[in-house]
């Protein structure tokens, strides 16, 4: 009994002493490291020294969202039209009626020197994910404003049927004001979805937009400063071939309407291009 006493306790005095030498050798080879967030480690050595190191850990990649809206962007262009009126048709003439010896023309509509003319308030754009974040859906909804600056001095005349007049008023601006509530729909590709700012963007698609507003607004010296509030006889609706060219942050846009400004008279098929400001 004796003996079996002794040898446990010579045992556990064994096991004891090497235990502590295992902690002593850990202890002298340990190296202690500490991390502040993603880029800082330090690490104390055995010999007293501190060694730091500096460098980013990677971190997790945040999910990318499928639906990404952007609110309250701007477009600022050009606003003309591809006039392929026929003039010799008596549509035409009748929309001109006391155009006297000189028959109506494409230059009655002539449009003033290049200058800012679409104006495009866009309340939300909408991109949603369809494959990998390259292949996408965007759509939003927004006002398109078109103004066409005359360089004649066209005049509109309302009423049961609108018609045009050769003005006998020099006008020092003379401009058709057409409105829009549009909402484009068009499909995205983005060539580099991890990168936004460097990311070439191409969209192209359709727009359909509801005519709520059309004025005429024209300033001379004998009559002042008027302004006409009608639909004249503008289309309603429009529907346009729409597109986007955009890398990083810069962004270009264009439309064509497949449909004519107006409703008779004249067949003017509106453009607009210019440069898109938003997030």
């Amino acid at each position: 009994m004796k003996r079996m006493i002794m040898y446990v306790l010579v045992s556990t005095y064994s096991m004891a002493v090497l235990a502590q030498q295992d902690s002593t050798r850990n202890e002298s080879t340990s190296v202690d490291t500490i991390r502040v967030g993603n880029f800082i480690i330090i690490k104390k050595e055995a010999n007293g020294n501190t060694n730091v190191d500096i460098s980013r850990q990677p971190g997790k990649a945040r999910p990318k969202k499928n639906i990404r809206t952007n609110w309250w962007i701007v477009d600022l262009g050009y606003a003309g039209f591809n006039d392929i009126t026929d003039y010799n048709s008596a549509g035409a003439k009748a929309f001109m009626p006391n155009a006297g010896s000189t028959p109506i023309n494409a230059g009655d509509f002539s449009l003033g020197s290049f200058r800012v003319s679409n104006f495009n308030l866009w309340f939300f754009m909408r991109t949603h994910n369809l494959s990998r974040h390259v292949l996408n859906l965007k759509y939003g909804f927004g006002i398109e404003s078109n103004n066409y600056f005359y360089k004649t001095n066209l005049t509109y005349v309302d009423g049961a049927n609108p018609y045009v007049i050769r003005d006998n008023v020099d006008f020092s601006k003379n401009k058709l004001v057409a409105s829009y509530l549009t909402v484009p729909l068009m499909l995205n590709i983005n060539t580099a979805p991890n990168e936004r700012r460097k990311a070439l963007q191409i969209s192209a698609g359709v727009s359909t937009g509801l005519l709520y507003r059309a004025r005429q607004k024209q300033i001379s010296d004998d009559r002042g400063k008027q302004k006409q509030s009608t639909n004249f006889n503008l289309e309603r609706w429009k529907m346009s071939l729409v597109g986007e060219l955009g890398l990083g942050p810069v962004k270009f846009y264009g439309s064509y309407a497949l449909t004519p400004l107006h409703r008779y008279g004249v067949e003017q098929l509106p453009y607009n291009v210019g440069i898109r400001l938003g997030k």
